[in-house]
């Protein structure tokens, strides 16, 4: 277990995966000769019809329909729309007085940024010393299924940590953007519930659906939350193209269905690529695969001189050296396999 004070950064600023022009401009090459998996977004994105102009013209307006459709998928409508979970990451930091903050210590690095920068005191966690910090803190953030590497949380573990947590107000904040393939224990619909105050679960569209640029997310809690966070962020947080976006994506069942197991079944192609090259994933998902390795230096220059953008996990923050693979489609699958076994080549040789 590690504290971190303002003055004592857990994280620099964040990296991320998907700056593709970066890598570019390091390593050379356009798009058409890179493989993207630095990210965990579907390559498969919900195929949206022509907008209508109006959409555009009018400020945003959430309509009864939109508000039915969140309720038939999510199963609850209490929750704020938002630009992206993101925009929530931000926020939530803002409604508390300086406090202890506990966070994975490999996880979405985004949380413990945010919170560290707004004044608050970070505790970085592994798995196992959760139970025994849950007396010490005030705000416990988990990802689940957690990114980088899949772990994940049943519904009962988390309810458990909340109930400790809420007796002394504190509170429990569980990002769920990795969820929507198998969403059997998220706690998206307990977070809307009077006897769950303090329980605040983020959602989004950017991952599952593969729109993470229109930046549409939703936060469910109770209502003394969604309005403090309302006020903060101000009126017309999500932009109208979004929501007609959102609405239509949400609300196609079917499509829905061939995603998850067009996802789940490729997602078991790409695993055996890797394993075949010494990269057994220790935690998967099917929009990410967490491998570790040693030569995590020499892995991650070869990737890149094949032109595999992965996402290369190598600093003292995080405590371990890996790889994350994001998805792919299934038609890249030849390609990564061949440029893979090129870079593992490279690496054995050094």
């Amino acid at each position: 277990m590690a504290d971190f004070k303002q003055d004592r950064p857990c994280h620099a600023a964040p990296r991320h995966g998907g700056n593709l022009l970066a890598v570019q401009a390091r390593f050379g090459g356009g798009d058409a000769d890179w493989l993207d998996c630095s990210t965990g977004i579907s390559p498969y994105s919900y195929p949206l019809p022509a907008m209508p102009e109006s959409v555009a013209q009018r400020l945003p307006q959430i309509s009864a329909e939109f508000w039915a459709v969140l309720k038939g998928y999510y199963g609850s409508a209490q929750c704020l729309p938002v630009a992206g979970s993101q925009a929530a990451i931000v926020a939530l930091p803002q409604l508390r007085a300086p406090c202890r903050v506990g966070v994975l210590r490999l996880s979405y690095a985004e949380h413990a940024w945010r919170w560290q920068q707004a004044g608050h005191t970070v505790i970085l966690l592994a798995r196992n010393e959760i139970d025994a910090a849950l007396d010490t803190l005030d705000v416990l953030i988990l990802v689940n299924p957690n990114n980088p590497d899949g772990q994940r949380w049943t519904a009962q573990q988390l309810l458990a940590m909340h109930a400790k947590l809420a007796a002394r107000g504190a509170w429990l904040i569980v990002d769920e953007a990795f969820i929507d393939v198998d969403a059997a224990e998220s706690v998206c619909q307990a977070a809307s519930q009077n006897n769950r105050s303090g329980l605040i679960v983020l959602r989004g569209i950017g991952k599952f659906f593969g729109l993470a640029g229109l930046r549409l997310g939703f936060v469910f809690a109770d209502k003394k939350i969604l309005a403090a966070l309302a006020e903060y962020i101000g009126p017309w947080a999500v932009s109208g193209p979004a929501l007609w976006a959102g609405q239509l994506a949400l609300a196609d069942e079917a499509w829905q269905q061939m995603q998850r197991s067009r996802l789940l079944q490729e997602a078991q192609s790409l695993k055996a690529h890797l394993i075949a090259q010494g990269l057994t994933p220790c935690g998967d998902h099917p929009l990410m695969q967490f491998c570790v390795v040693d030569q995590i230096d020499q892995w991650g220059y070869a990737l890149a001189a094949n032109g595999i953008y992965a996402r290369v996990f190598n600093t003292q923050d995080v405590g371990v050296n890996a790889l994350r693979f994001g998805a792919l489609t299934l038609q890249q699958h030849a390609e990564f396999a061949q440029r893979l076994a090129r870079a593992a080549a490279q690496v054995q040789s050094t």
